[in-house]
């Protein structure tokens, strides 16, 4: 199995539209941040979790040749508004993609992109994408052949859907992990989990409190994702800056 990190930024990506500060200057490659996503490759699959903004890039960059299938964490605009450019794999695979998400995400979704699925025909392509509601309590979901346990997770007042694929769990837009669903990611090889910025965040983890759940589950390696514009990487993979075995994600990174 492969994981590769699309996106590891923030709702407003990395640099910060008219922001001059060090990092939103950085001339590094791993202070590039994209819209939060993955793509997992596993039993000869190709999994996608959320289409954000840049997924067409993401997807190009990584020359992603088939998506099998989209697990969605939740319907915010920086995890769901790439979902138009799912239609080239319509084109080249020549038939409709199953979508996931909870009630929420498969709410959300058609009410957003209405065009896509109320029949609307208003001129050139559209997806073919087939919504399936999962039950969030679920031990563990049938993916097109690849196992994968959904997480319940705590995004300030709703509900998000973290994801374990094997031993690899992608954990972000997260404020609290509920007791039942850190049972969940027990005995990981690799975390990958949200981390928005230093100070406390009303919906996300901070620094202190993404540190406390690695120390309560001890996973094997971890990587911050949904980065802010305030770490930059360098300054903050100099040694004693995280604990060992901790990292900060960046675009393009390969978990395998």
């Amino acid at each position: 199995m492969i994981v590769t990190i699309l996106g590891s930024g923030t709702s407003s990506g990395v640099p910060l539209i008219a922001c001059r500060c060090a990092v939103c200057r950085s001339r590094n490659p791993k202070d590039k941040r994209t819209r939060a996503s993955i793509w997992v490759q596993s039993r000869g699959k190709s999994l996608i979790v959320d289409t954000g903004p840049d997924f067409r890039a993401q997807a190009l960059r990584e020359k992603i040749p088939r998506v099998d299938a989209v697990l969605y964490t939740h319907p915010h605009a920086d995890h769901v508004h790439g979902i138009d450019d799912l239609r080239a794999y319509n084109f080249s695979q020549k038939t409709s993609i199953p979508i996931y998400g909870h009630e929420w995400t498969i709410k959300e979704i058609p009410q957003k992109f209405s065009y896509i699925f109320q029949g609307h025909k208003e001129g050139g392509g559209i997806p073919m994408l087939d919504l399936h509601e999962f039950d969030p309590n679920v031990d563990v979901m049938n993916i097109v052949g690849v196992p994968v346990i959904p997480i319940l997770l705590n995004h300030g007042r709703q509900h998000t859907m973290g994801y374990r694929f094997d031993t690899i769990a992608y954990i972000t837009d997260t404020s609290y992990i509920p007791t039942q669903s850190l049972e969940k990611l027990r005995g990981l090889s690799t975390l990958i989990l949200d981390c928005v910025q230093v100070e406390p965040h009303k919906t996300h983890l901070n620094v202190a409190a993404a540190l406390e759940i690695i120390e309560e589950l001890k996973p094997e390696r971890t990587f911050l994702t949904h980065l802010g514009h305030e770490f930059g990487y360098n300054a903050w993979m100099k040694k004693g800056k995280l604990p060992k075995g901790v990292a900060l994600a960046y675009d393009g990174l390969k978990i395998s």
